[in-house]
């Protein structure tokens, strides 16, 4: 048996690793299209505090690692799937490969804004080692710096910015920070804790226009200023990476279409992370979950099915956990409500602190969390475990803050969710 996985980030090395823990004697290829060995995107930001070298972004760290297992490495790029004659089209000289089983793993590219200058020079995405080794030779201490973007990804890089001692100025179309995972309460919370630490923040705010000027580059806003800095980096969110499988007769919507079991719309392809559109866990629709835990969890999934398991997803949960400027924030399923349920929300603006809970009947569905993380494994397995709180529900409807409690007396303390 011949398995392809398409992607070298944590979904395709997981699924290598799965595979030849499997299948000892199957040939399997691992294709990427970068200069480097497999990587953690989600490293990046470290890269940039100078907490970690380039090697220390390394999914894995022996340089013979992959040659060990008899995992085969191509670096090339795919530009066309043939689903008829099982076979990739690849850029360079690697022409085309066949297979019997493919796995799809490219992962996410980010999304470019129709800027006018957003293709000048010192106009970067923060993505790739590449991108990385750009802005660190212009991100100076002193050094001007606008972020367009304060989603969770910019977030993370903001972070990385700041402590660079860059005058940052962040700018976010939405109306409050991390608009797709945080309430506006906890949003605004969190833009807060950000101005207080010396990082200006535009919200409601987009960028017009990016031109070249006497001192660097001027950022045109639609709130009337126009900004002068060094570099400007975009953060405006990401997509699936599927261009390339336009014309390849798979079902396609956002991202690649899976099942339960992680397989396309054909029989013997797969596929897993953030190039996937799979089935949300709390409401039964199509989402991409682009978080690197939903990915990880995908991989072994399609790796076992391929390698001849019949095993289903649960659903992917939305989880996210994100730590801006040493102010920690999580929210979890159903955050922004569901149709017909009821809310609890506890706010504390002084102190940073903030917790909201979301339910449909007795059943808590999602939450939001600022300033703790001390109920963030109680939640998630509350949510996931899909636990009927019954009379501790008019519990924490009064006390949210006893979320543990009622985990416990409902017996769900040794429940598998929390590992």
């Amino acid at each position: 048996m011949k398995h392809v996985i398409l992607g070298n980030g944590p979904a395709g090395v997981i699924a290598a690793e799965t595979l030849r823990k499997r299948s000892p004697y199957d040939e399997i290829i691992m294709i990427g299209c970068e200069d480097a060995p497999p990587y953690s995107r989600m490293a990046i930001p470290y890269l940039l505090m100078g907490n970690i070298q380039e090697n220390g972004t390394f999914l894995r760290k022996e340089l013979d690692y992959f040659e060990k297992l008899k995992i085969q490495q191509v670096h090339d790029k795919a530009v066309a799937l043939d689903l008829t004659a099982k076979e990739l089209t690849l850029e360079g000289k690697g022409g085309q490969i066949a297979y019997d089983k493919l796995l799809i793993a490219t992962g996410s590219i980010p999304m470019r804004p129709p800027i006018p200058g957003i293709e000048l020079p010192g106009v970067h995405p923060c993505w790739t080692l590449e991108d990385a080794r750009s802005i660190a030779e212009l991100a100076k201490a002193g050094s001007r710096v606008l972020q367009m973007g304060a989603g969770f990804i910019g977030c993370i890089i903001l972070e990385a910015l700041a402590s660079r001692q860059v005058e940052l100025t962040v700018v976010e179309m939405g109306d409050r920070m991390v608009p797709r995972m945080m309430t506006s309460v906890a949003g605004g919370m969190i833009k807060q804790w950000v101005q207080n630490q010396g990082v200006q923040v535009y919200t409601d705010t987009r960028v017009e226009e990016i031109s070249q000027s006497p001192s660097g580059l001027a950022v045109k806003l639609s709130n009337g200023q126009t900004i002068e800095v060094d570099l400007v980096i975009s953060a405006t969110g990401v997509k699936p990476n599927i261009e390339y499988l336009q014309s390849s007769g798979l079902d396609l919507g956002i991202g690649v279409l899976v099942n339960d079991f992680m397989q396309t719309s054909h029989p013997d392809v797969y596929a897993a992370g953030d190039v996937t559109e799979s089935i949300d866990f709390s409401t039964g629709n199509r989402i991409v979950n682009a978080i690197q835990p939903n990915a990880a969890e995908q991989a072994r999934i399609a790796a076992m099915n391929m390698s001849g398991g019949q095993v289903k997803s649960l659903g992917g949960l939305q989880i996210n956990v994100l730590d801006t400027l040493g102010l920690i924030s999580s929210s979890f399923g159903l955050w922004s409500g569901a149709k017909d349920g009821d809310y609890v929300e506890v706010v504390d603006l002084d102190h940073y602190k903030y917790l909201r809970l979301e339910f449909l009947g007795d059943i808590l569905v999602g939450a939001t969390c600022v300033g703790s993380t001390e109920h963030i494994g109680v939640l998630r397995g509350l949510i996931q475990g899909k636990v009927a709180l019954g009379e501790w529900k008019k519990v924490l409807m009064e006390e949210p803050i006893k979320a543990m409690e009622a985990y416990l007396a409902k017996g769900q303390a040794q429940s598998t969710w929390m590992n």
